[in-house]
């Protein structure tokens, strides 16, 4: 991407905001907020006060001003503007009065919480895409949708809200990871991935299927809530070499699933358990990957690409 002085693409500067770009064309289009140059034989760019505009466009539209007089604002590119509208209006922050913190993340997570907390689907459907698209499912998980979520739930942990932007993420993001290509039908499925009994939280484990196809490595992922007598079963029915074992709380971490698990006749070559509801001591023989680059770098060294 080119540098700051050398201005933004659209697709940056819809990512930066948290918008469609098609949002970004139609204000470009029919309030004039467009990038401030063009050199010919090339696609326009952003520049600082440009990205300045559109920024407060995104800002005042997102504080319910309508989107003419936000325009209009946003074009006088002058603070005293922007002070009396607010004045004239309650303050809101960003977001509907609450913000999704994502630390250090860039500023496409910065983008992706704001359309989440605008519970804007589609362009959090297309910025999830775009991001595994351009950098695959294991950078796209964690440096843009890992800050976010774990934002989401440390504000939901404050406020006791939230539920519905989680909701609304999960569903998007699940969306796109199913959408990855599958092996082939007739591949081996070496791998098994299950939720611990009593464990929703399922999505870890929809990236690493997803990531696993990208690598032409076929999973089972029987999804959230488990029962032990159930995942057992489907062990014994398929026979995978891998089995992976997800627990994001303490309290669904039942370590005799997995003592279980290592009791079979024909036992996986490698039972992983995987997330942070698993306390540190496991049974003997249990792998405890922490990141989803070491479960994809475990279930590798198992099953290697054909």
């Amino acid at each position: 991407m080119a540098g700051e002085d050398e201005g933004l693409s659209a697709g940056a500067v819809a990512r930066r905001l948290g918008i469609a770009v098609t949002t970004l064309r139609t204000w470009h289009q029919r309030y004039g907020l467009g990038p401030s140059g063009h050199d010919p034989g090339h696609h326009r760019r952003y520049d600082a006060d440009a990205l300045a505009r559109l920024e407060t466009m995104r800002r005042l539209t997102a504080q319910g001003v309508p989107a003419a007089e936000a325009a209009r604002v946003a074009r006088s590119a002058g603070a005293d503007g922007i002070a009396q509208l607010t004045e004239q209006r309650p303050h809101t922050r960003d977001g509907g009065g609450h913000t999704i913190a994502v630390g250090r993340a860039g500023a496409q997570a910065r983008g992706l919480a704001r359309a989440a907390m605008r519970l804007d689907a589609l362009t959090v459907r297309h910025l999830v895409e775009e991001s595994v698209a351009e950098h695959g499912v294991v950078d796209a998980w964690q440096d843009l949708l890992v800050p976010v979520l774990v934002g989401i739930g440390t504000r939901h942990a404050a406020t006791a809200r939230l539920i519905d932007v989680e909701h609304l993420v999960s569903r998007c993001v699940s969306e796109v990871l199913g959408g990855v290509r599958r092996p082939a039908p007739g591949s081996p499925v070496p791998v098994l991935l299950a939720c611990a009994d009593e464990e929703q939280h399922s999505l870890p484990l929809e990236a690493m299927a997803a990531a696993l196809a990208e690598r032409g490595i076929a999973a089972r992922l029987l999804g959230a809530r488990v029962p032990p007598r159930a995942l057992l079963d489907a062990v014994r029915r398929t026979g995978p070499a891998i089995v992976v074992v997800w627990s994001h709380l303490p309290e669904t971490a039942d370590l005799a699933t997995l003592r279980a698990l290592l009791e079979l006749p024909r036992r996986p070559a490698v039972i992983a358990a995987a997330g942070p509801g698993w306390p540190d001591e496991l049974p003997a023989g249990v792998l405890r990957p922490r990141t989803l680059d070491e479960a994809l770098t475990l279930v590798a060294t198992v099953s290697p690409v054909r």
